[in-house]
């Protein structure tokens, strides 16, 4: 009896599995994994499965990609991480035989990418969950029985490849084949979310499904919703029914389904995810935050919102840099954020309401002015600890004189920067003690040194007021207590805000970044209080970059030995050429050199040269594009050593339905206060790009209406700063009744 070879790419839990079933079943399998200790230790001792009944050994061919030089492939089971998908598509791609084909045994949705290296009509679809784990190198933990379904990609009769492929791989057990694999894969989406969830905390997966049913529902409705979308009825498999956990369904069935699925998760031997084993075990870059694009630029497509989803990857992907964050916390604030409902809809003041507020607050014009002048009175540069104090300590006196003291405040020491302020304020009306606060996003610091007030004191002209730090952003934190004001003298509701003040946001948030991201996560919204563009909302910002680059090369006379030395200076010139052709303006893509240092003196041959980079890019493909580049820097001169210091400061702000949602909202509320309030992308990034990163809703630019950033023309407009806390007071009733 005959046994075709297969070829399994990626050793991992899966890839290990069905490697050693089908090794046992007497098929040929060659095995490629990069792990070197891996390979090795199969190479030695055969492929270890251990399971129930003890240890079971199969010898395996195994080899790292390098060292393959073996046939072509003709049955391929690709088994890497998603994010990994393209490099060994790369690699199989020249290898592959021309009636091969590779079938992707992988999380997310990865069918179309290995379409695009070897056409469609050598892919094949196969939803896999499998339980497994590695636990050393050369050893799989059996995981106990799970769901195998193989069919063609997109749906479709199965056809004999498929048939052929079932058949062997019930060497593993119980495979099948079926004509809706694309069901499957989204409903595996589904609870692969809520298991995604569970890597937040260190606990038993069971145990935080069960504790935790909000979130998780919320998870499996936003992926369902997508799906719903595209037409795709998703499948049940194992224990998850994915007809229960539809938004269809009711609470009842919902919560009967989520107690069988929990009874049977306490079954499995395995009882953490794969995902919080690559966080805590490995310490390596998880999948999901790869494999989930699909599930987002569907809803995308669809105008649906996913901010449970979005705030799980986020919370992820701090996590890879900091596994000891883990805290079922997280998962509580995701609860409180479900609890608390989605977005409003629409304005809850009535049109005679919003000009209410407008003619109240245009009443108390002067008082308004006035905190701004004695705002501005108080310097506050980032680069002076003591001058930020000062202001800081004056900011919390005026809170208490214009809000009353807060329900809890926090004073997060920083003692290189500006300290973080952190007040909460209880809310007023409907839904008081339930509901996630709004956050309310300021910075207190200027790019002003000490001194500038002497010559260039706050000064109102008419409509038109001037001074250091008025528009970028002083007078924004100033509305934004104005319209709390308004919405208590005209009793109406509001929501439950928090203030979150820092005084380093000029200076990249470096020491104020992970507070930030912490309270927008418990929060339910943010609104930031930046300046607007030419009274527009900012929905889109780039994200930035700021990098240093370092030559060293080697010092001579230039005069009397002109060879002898390796110029710093021409190799970074060559550098710099080559630097800005990176630049993609097209795709929003700008790399400036906007400061150059180098050498000693005219006659000597320089042997160090830097060069400060500020890098911007509208997409998270052109980061990675640049990220890929910049990494890949090396000398033209062999004789210098070319060193690449910094990094990404803030992400891209994506334009996501969340962020047009709220641009709708507060196009609703300005209607009634005359303005057609319009949306703008900029190339300038603020604390908002952190939030939105995070996965958590933001309106940006709420701030000044004026111009002349960082410039000694900046202005605001007195008319502007009343129309803006108008319009903030309107989206804060909002969110008090929606």
């Amino acid at each position: 009896m005959s046994h075709t070879p297969y070829t399994v790419v990626g050793g991992g839990a899966i890839g290990g599995t069905l490697a050693h079933a089908l090794a046992r079943a007497g098929h040929p399998v060659t095995l490629i994994d990069s792990d070197a200790d891996h390979v090795a230790a199969i190479r030695e001792n055969g492929l270890a499965l251990d399971g129930a009944d003890g240890r079971a050994l199969v010898p395996v061919a195994a080899h790292t990609p390098e060292e393959y030089e073996g046939p072509p492939l003709e049955r391929v089971l690709l088994a890497v991480k998603a994010q990994a998908t393209d490099p060994a598509m790369r690699w199989i791609a020249p290898r592959l035989a021309p009636d091969g084909y590779v079938v992707s045994v992988q999380n997310g949705f990865n069918e179309g990418l290995i379409a695009e290296h070897i056409g469609p009509h050598r892919t094949v679809a196969a939803f896999v969950n499998i339980f497994a784990d590695v636990t050393g190198p050369g050893v799989v933990r059996d995981g106990g029985p799970g769901a195998f379904v193989i069919g063609e990609p997109g749906g479709g009769p199965v056809s004999e490849r498929v048939t052929a492929l079932v058949a062997d791989l019930q060497a593993w057990g119980p495979a099948r084949a079926h004509d809706n694999i694309e069901g499957f894969l989204w409903a595996k989406a589904a609870f692969g979310a809520m298991l995604s969830a569970t890597a937040l905390a260190d606990a038993p997966m069971a145990d935080l499904i069960d504790r935790h049913r909000p979130t998780m529902y919320a998870l499996a409705r936003e992926v369902f919703r997508a799906a719903d979308s595209l037409g795709i009825h998703a499948e049940s498999f194992d224990a998850f029914d994915a007809e229960a956990f539809h938004p269809d369904a009711g609470p009842e069935t919902r919560d009967a389904a989520c107690d069988a699925l929990t009874a049977w998760l306490r079954t499995q031997p395995k009882d953490r995810s794969g995902i919080w084993r690559d966080l805590a075990v490995r310490r390596r870059p998880v999948e999901v935050t790869t494999h989930y694009t699909t599930v987002f630029e569907t809803a995308d497509a669809a105008g649906q919102t996913t901010p449970v989803l979005r705030a799980v990857v986020a919370g992820l992907r701090e996590l890879e840099s900091d596994p000891a964050g883990m805290s079922e916390s997280r998962l509580d604030a995701l609860d409180r954020r479900v609890a608390a409902g989605g977005l409003p809809d629409a304005p809850a003041l009535t049109e005679e309401q919003s000009r209410a507020v407008r003619d109240w607050l245009a009443g108390h014009t002067d008082a308004l002015v006035a905190d701004l002048a004695a705002y501005t009175g108080l310097e506050s540069p980032s680069d002076d600890p003591a001058a930020l104090d000062r202001c800081l300590d004056w900011l919390r006196g005026w809170l208490d004189d214009s809000l009353g003291a807060p329900a809890s405040e926090e004073r997060l020491s920083r003692p290189e920067s500006g300290d973080v302020l952190i007040r909460r304020y209880a809310a007023t009306g409907p839904g008081a003690d339930t509901a996630a606060p709004v956050l309310l996003l300021c910075h207190y610091d200027t790019v002003w040194p000490l001194g500038t007030l002497e010559g260039w004191p706050f000064h109102r002209d008419g409509d038109r007021v001037t001074g250091p730090g008025v528009f970028d952003m002083k007078a924004g934190l100033v509305q934004a207590v104005w319209s709390l004001r308004a919405l208590a003298a005209l009793e109406l509701p509001r929501p439950a805000v928090t203030f979150l003040l820092n005084g380093d946001e000029e200076t990249g948030s470096l020491h104020s970044r992970e507070a930030i991201v912490a309270e927008a996560g418990v929060s339910r919204a943010t609104l930031v209080f930046e300046a607007s563009a030419e009274g527009a909302v900012k929905t889109n910002r780039k994200g930035v970059g700021i990098f240093r680059l370092v030559v060293d090369g080697s010092e001579a006379h230039a005069g009397l030995d002109p060879k002898a030395g390796a110029s710093a200076v021409s190799e970074l010139a060559h550098q710099i050429l080559r630097l800005e052709e990176l630049q993609d303006h097209d795709a929003g893509t700008t790399l400036n050199v906007g400061v150059v240092q180098g050498g000693t003196r005219g006659n000597v041959t320089a042997g160090r040269a830097t060069a400060e980079l500020d890098v911007r890019v509208a997409t998270t493909a052109e980061r990675a594009r640049i990220t890929e580049a910049l990494a890949a820097t090396a000398p033209y001169d062999p004789r210098t050593r070319v060193t690449l210091e910094g990094g990404w400061n803030r992400p891209v702000f994506t334009r996501t339905p969340e962020v047009a949602h709220l641009y709708r909202l507060a196009h609703a509320c300005a209607r009634p206060l005359g303005h057609d309030l319009r949306e703008i992308s900029v190339g300038g990034a603020s604390d908002g790009n952190f939030v939105q990163d995070a996965g958590v809703p933001v309106l940006d630019g709420l701030g000044a209406v004026g111009a002349g950033a960082h410039a000694r023309s900046e202005h605001v407009t007195v008319s502007g700063m009343v129309e803006r806390a108008a319009l903030a007071a309107g989206l804060l009733a909002a969110f008090a009744t929606g």
